[in-house]
């Protein structure tokens, strides 16, 4: 091999394509960074009209351009320990990492009447489920046959949504939207149910305490399938006294699972009380969609950002910065400036759940909301940026 032809692949070598999550965990961070400030710029009257993102677009990125990014960055890496195989990297995951990147751009910049627009943007959905099923499948993980369907669902409402907001199927964007938020729900009840009491019981064991988190086969086996049916009616009959039934179902079915968990136990650690406090979120956010649904008190607003905000948002923070330690070869610490993060967090949740109860305090509530957050995910950035820019220790 020439120097020259040495020298052209010395970039692919780099630490951040050498696993999935360096490259989508900073994605997303700046994602959640920059279009919240955008948002909440637009929101508060700082933007032009013209130049205003709509509440779709908000609601697209959080999650197939935030939380798709997190389920890319956190899959690819964990996969290659489910099968053996080796970790999806180099070229094809700069590829990945640019059809992401060219995708937020060109969202932001043209819109959605673009026909290449689109094609652009599904670019990066389409080309994760080929990943993520191949190494599946290649690999014979049976047992991860389903996330690679809920993947695949996900990419597809993607698809559905651009073919509403172009025009071609009136609605069809706003309830793809909804329905995508129901499935990355199901997927974080998925994950969740494996690594939060294993975490947590690979601690408590570190530390000599023999009680460990103790699974239910009837729970185990009702929340999931539950949680799917809940989301199915949120979408198709919102206000219908079934669909408060089966929130409220649901939201105990959670509260049973999380209460077995011994979260209370790791309370010294933030590391690992993080990922309890976000799943916590999960009874909390069902809870409120059973009284949404059964007489309107609690607002579909304070609703949908208890799972987007809470839910979503709060276990991206705690997956992405224990997955960057962990996989980087460092210890497992929070240090307190990503505790601080966390509380940052949680708090923006909270006040972006009660802030459309909140009348003529609603914008100053958003603006306090956003402030916390974008804090919480610039604190991310200045601590692992130059964690996951490095070679694993």
């Amino acid at each position: 091999m020439t120097s020259e032809m040495r020298g052209s692949v010395k970039p692919l070598n780099h630490p951040l394509l050498s696993a999935a999550f360096r490259p989508m965990f900073l994605g997303l961070a700046l994602l959640a960074l920059v279009s919240i400030a955008f948002w909440t710029a637009a929101l508060t009257g700082l933007l032009p009209v013209a130049v205003s993102p709509t509440s779709l677009w908000h609601a697209h990125e959080m999650l197939f351009g935030f939380a798709l990014a997190a389920a890319a960055g956190f899959l690819l890496t964990a996969v290659a320990q489910w099968t053996g195989r080796p970790p999806v990297r180099g070229g094809m995951l700069l590829l990945l990492a640019a059809f992401w990147f060219a995708g937020r751009l060109a969202l932001a910049v043209s819109g959605w009447s673009s026909l290449p627009t689109a094609v652009l943007a599904m670019s990066f959905p389409v080309l994760l489920v080929f990943l993520v099923a191949r190494e599946i499948v290649v690999g014979r993980s049976r047992r991860n046959y389903p996330i690679v369907v809920l993947i695949t669902l996900i990419a597809i409402l993607d698809g559905a949504y651009h073919a509403g907001a172009s025009g071609l199927v009136q609605g069809l964007d706003r309830l793809s939207v909804l329905a995508a938020l129901y499935l990355f729900i199901v997927l974080v009840t998925v994950i969740s149910g494996r690594i939060v009491p294993a975490f947590t019981g690979n601690w408590l064991r570190a530390r000599g305490d023999t009680r460990q988190p103790v699974s239910s086969a009837l729970l185990e086996t009702l929340t999931t399938p539950m949680t799917a049916i809940t989301g199915v009616l949120a979408v198709a009959a919102p206000g219908h006294l079934a669909t408060s039934a089966a929130a409220l179902g649901t939201a105990a079915l959670h509260a049973a699972r999380l209460a077995r968990w011994r979260g209370f136990a790791v309370r010294s650690d933030p590391l690992l009380l993080v990922l309890h406090v976000a799943y916590a979120w999960l009874p909390a956010g069902f809870f409120l969609l059973a009284i949404c649904s059964f007489n309107g008190s609690v607002p579909l607003s304070s609703v949908l950002h208890a799972f987007g905000v809470g839910v979503i948002g709060t276990m991206i923070l705690a997956v992405t910065s224990r997955v960057s330690l962990g996989h980087t070869g460092r210890p497992l610490s929070a240090s307190r400036v990503t505790a601080f993060a966390y509380v940052l967090l949680t708090l923006a949740a909270a006040v972006r759940v009660i802030a459309p109860m909140t009348g003529a305090g609603y914008l100053l509530a958003i603006e306090v909301a956003a402030l916390a957050w974008m804090s919480a995910w610039l604190l991310f950035l200045w601590v692992y940026t130059p964690i996951l820019m490095k070679p694993r220790v």
